[in-house]
């Protein structure tokens, strides 16, 4: 009895052990989108004449309907609360939406709509506290010039996979992912006019919204 109790504490401790290694290995990468990326050629994505100079990066193998997933949302937590720089703390809000986003897209293709829809409106509330977190930096002076440049291009890809994924999931699914759109409007609209206020010009808006 007594080492089955013992069996099973060291191998949540070793679990765990993992799991805060990955964190603190994760932590101490750069946030980059030149990488390996979800597939979003843009003609592909229902704007053939659209293209925006931004990359979402590659979800992973684990997604929301992988029976260990609650494993890597907790290594999100962690990595998230281990996070005390405030400029990383927003890179990181917007590393999970766009992760979320690519999830998202993955589990709607393969069928899974009513993950896929609580993934993507997760997705769009990383991005959304991404913004709020940007604000937050800004009123404490720190230049947040680069990061406005950066979540003003991803909530403009975050709405362009949106469209796509609009036109390809059952009627019923349609009206809330039109809901989840407005998340990236209200950002790319906050990011805009922060930087028309410090005197830098914002991505271009190629949807006339």
């Amino acid at each position: 009895m007594w080492q089955k109790i013992l069996f099973v504490i060291v191998t949540l401790a070793f679990a765990f052990a993992i799991l805060l290694l990955s964190v603190f290995r994760t932590a101490a990468v750069k946030y980059e989108l030149s990488g390996k990326s979800v597939s979003q050629n843009d003609s592909m994505l229902g704007e053939g004449n659209v293209t925006i100079d931004y990359y979402l990066p590659y979800p992973g193998r684990v997604l929301p309907d992988n029976p260990f997933w609650f494993l890597k949302a907790l290594r999100d937590k962690l990595w998230f609360s281990f996070t005390t720089n405030p400029t990383r703390k927003a890179e990181l809000l917007l590393l999970l939406a766009d992760k979320r986003l690519g999830s998202a897209k993955i589990l709607f293709e393969k069928g899974k709509n009513s993950e896929a829809l609580s993934t993507l409106t997760k997705a769009e509330k990383y991005l959304e506290a991404a913004m709020v977190q940007g604000r937050e930096n800004r009123k404490q002076s720190l230049d947040t010039s680069e990061f406005l440049v950066r979540i003003a291009k991803a909530s403009l890809k975050h709405y362009q996979l949106m469209q796509y994924i609009e036109k390809n999931v059952p009627d019923d699914i349609k009206p809330a992912v039109i809901v989840s759109q407005e998340y990236p409007k209200r950002v790319y609209e906050q990011a805009r006019n922060s930087l028309l206020e410090n005197g830098l010009t914002p991505p271009e808006n190629p949807f006339g919204w």
